[in-house]
C-alpha cells in the first residue's frame, strides 16, 4: 500500500506497464514521428512530437500532438485500473509519457488562449503527480 492510500484513503497509484520498444527507439535518437507511426499508443512519442513542435513555434501542432498523447495515455491508464483520479507517479518511468503529454497539452492550451483547458490540465497534472508538475514546470 502506498503512503497516499494509507493516510488519505485515496486510490492506489497507477503504474503503467513499460513499453521498451518505443522508449528504446526514442532514447536511441529515432525520429519521434517514426516511433509514433510504428507505436501509435506511445504517449512518450506523442509528447516528444509536441515538445519539438512547441520549440519551433508550432503551437497548434504541439496542441494536436499533445492531445493525442494525452488521450492515448488516458486509455492506457484506464486499462490499468485507473478510475479517473488518483496518483500517477512521475517516479515510475513508464508514466512519464502520459504526464509529459498532459503538461504539453496544458502549455499549448495556455498559449492559444484556451484558459479552461489550461487550468484543467495544469490541475490534473498536479493532482496526478506533484513531482511531474515541479519537474516539467
Amino acid at each position: 500500500m502506498s503512503l497516499h492510500e494509507n493516510l488519505l484513503g485515496g486510490p492506489p497509484p497507477t503504474h503503467l506497464p513499460d513499453e521498451p520498444e518505443p522508449r528504446e527507439l526514442l532514447a536511441g535518437g529515432t525520429d519521434p514521428a517514426d516511433v509514433a507511426a510504428k507505436y501509435p499508443t506511445s504517449s512518450l512519442a506523442w509528447a516528444q512530437l509536441a515538445d519539438a513542435a512547441y520549440e519551433r513555434g508550432s503551437v497548434v501542432e504541439s496542441y494536436a500532438y499533445a492531445r493525442t498523447g494525452y488521450h492515448r495515455g488516458l486509455d492506457a491508464l484506464r486499462r490499468n485500473g485507473w478510475k479517473g483520479h488518483g496518483p500517477v507517479p512521475w517516479e515510475h518511468e513508464p508514466n512519464r509519457g502520459f504526464l509529459r503529454a498532459l503538461h504539453a497539452l496544458a502549455r499549448a492550451a495556455g498559449e492559444i488562449g484556451e484558459q479552461a483547458e489550461y487550468e484543467r490540465c495544469t490541475q490534473f497534472l498536479k493532482d496526478s503527480s506533484e513531482t511531474a508538475a515541479q519537474t516539467l514546470g
